[in-house]
């Protein structure tokens, strides 16, 4: 059976392994439960929250991880609620952002869909003369197909230039999936944009119709939201809730064998053997490859394909009374520009219970690395703070000694989306689909984003009870994991 197509319905389930207790994994066992099936869910590190961390510097609580959550999408704010923390929940301080680019701090323009302009203006001050002239030719140019998918990079550098890709959405994309925009799929992405390019000829105007629709839908609220100590309490208020309703958290448990039974699916994590009607993978990829490699060896073929990005975040505390930092959230980095970091967070300005938390404190952080860009993250923590401040002080001025550092490395951390992705996905579905009892779940599949990994649970969570069309949907339509609406 596909799962992707029809098929028989399957039975629902009395008992459920989920495999993996990161914010996908948490978020099925939670709805697992509220739906009254019973959960075990194991995980192989001392910890759930996978690349959610919450921690502390120099007294202040911060993230180590990701910091905030897509707020125009359900999943994330619906489920922090659920859970106990709707009194917690935040937007930024302030939205306004910059790029450091051509050797300034330039204001992040608005009036674009994931950088792409609807008019050369709305990126003057950032892209040369030639640049804007460029965008300008758009409107001129004849239709360019995109087929089955395209790189975004590669779409709009031919529909308004290198520049643009460079300059803007390059570091909007690198945020995201510390990936190539040259390589990245436009359809996996940034959905709205491939719509978008299948029905028009010109880039621009495609731009301007999904700007005009986004204002009469009249969306109001914040795009993104935080919660007060940090995103990394969502997946342990997650946690709390699963094992209050009866759901069992085992960590240090590494599940190294995943095989079918007549009655159902056999777990064995250590010593322990479970037994159970079905089965949630909500791993990476490589490690659910290494778990479906018996029962499904062409899944987990497709999942051995995808390739991670590893990525490093410095976070630095000074004290307030020393720093004096330019107004905003922060600032991306084009690569373009030569720069070591790729973006920096003004966190104490960009999330206001830090600042209130620590009035004496103020606390900021970079990243670092990209996809196959590995000589940068071989280098010693002590190295990586040290280049964070040779760019933070050519950016800002900043040139003040932290009372302290921490540098958290996340090797293998945010999957790629290259071209092609979305049909690799659909491929992993149809042959997960022909295993009754068996689902996947996670960043790897429908979207990186926090809410992107919890409706990948639900999805998974609904196919084991026999529901396809969440699967089918979010296979045909991913999540995009980062806002790229009018004027943002």
């Amino acid at each position: 059976m596909s799962a992707t197509g029809a098929g028989r319905a399957r039975p629902s389930s009395d008992r459920v392994v989920v495999v993996g207790a990161g914010i996908a994994g948490l978020a099925a066992a939670h709805r697992l439960l509220r739906r009254g099936v019973g959960v075990t869910v194991l995980e192989a590190s001392d910890r759930v929250g996978g690349k959610l961390l919450p921690g502390e510097i120099a007294g202040a609580r911060v993230d180590f991880g990701a910091e905030s959550m897509l707020a125009r999408r359900p999943e994330a704010v619906a489920l922090a609620r659920e859970v106990g923390l709707t009194g917690r929940l935040q937007p930024p301080a302030t939205a306004s952002a910059s790029l450091w680019t051509r050797g300034a701090l330039r204001p992040m323009p608005k009036g674009h869909v994931m950088g792409v302009p609807g008019t050369a203006a709305a990126l003057a001050g950032v892209l040369s003369e030639e640049g804007l002239a460029r965008v300008e030719r758009d409107a001129d140019l004849p239709r360019t197909e995109v087929g089955d998918d395209v790189a975004v990079g590669e779409y709009v550098a031919d529909r308004v230039g290198r520049e643009v890709v460079d300059r803007l959405v390059e570091p909007l994309l690198g945020g995201v999936y510390a990936g190539d925009a040259y390589r990245i799929s436009m359809r996996s992405a940034v959905p709205q944009l491939y719509q978008a390019a299948l029905t028009h000829d010109s880039l621009t105007e495609a731009v301007r119709e999904i700007q005009a629709k986004a204002a009469a839908n009249q969306q109001t609220g914040p795009v993104f939201m935080g919660i007060e100590g940090g995103v990394g309490s969502l997946p342990l208020a997650v946690a709390q809730s699963v094992r209050e309703r009866g759901g069992e958290i085992l960590t240090g448990a590494a599940v190294t064998e995943l095989r079918r039974e007549p009655s159902g699916w056999r777990v064995v994590a250590g010593d322990q053997v479970l037994h159970a009607d079905a089965v949630v993978v909500a791993v990476p990829a490589p490690a659910a490859a290494a778990l479906l490699r018996t029962e499904s060896p062409q899944a987990a073929a497709e999942l051995t394909a995808i390739e991670y990005a590893s990525m490093a975040l410095v976070t630095l505390a000074y004290r307030r009374a020393d720093v004096t930092l330019p107004e905003g959230s922060g600032f991306l980095v084009p690569p373009v520009d030569g720069r070591t970091i790729k973006a920096s967070t003004f966190a104490s300005q960009k999330w206001g219970w830090i600042a209130d938390e620590n009035p004496d404190l103020l606390v900021l952080r970079t990243s670092v690395g990209r996809h196959r860009e590995t000589e940068i993250l071989q280098r010693d923590d002590t190295d990586l703070v040290e280049v964070s401040r040779h760019d933070l002080r050519q950016a800002t001025g900043l040139d003040a000694t932290p009372l302290q550092t921490r540098v958290t490395r996340w090797t293998d951390g945010l999957p790629q989306y290259p071209v092609g992705h979305h049909a690799r996905v659909a491929r992993i579905r149809e042959h997960i689909g022909d295993l009754p009892g068996l689902a996947v779940c996670g960043a790897q599949y429908d979207g990186v984003g926090i809410p992107a990994c919890i409706a990948s649970a639900y999805a998974a969570v609904d196919q084991i009870g026999g529901d396809l069309s969440a699967v089918r949907e979010l296979t045909a339509n991913p999540v995009q994991s980062l806002h790229g609406g009018a004027g943002e």
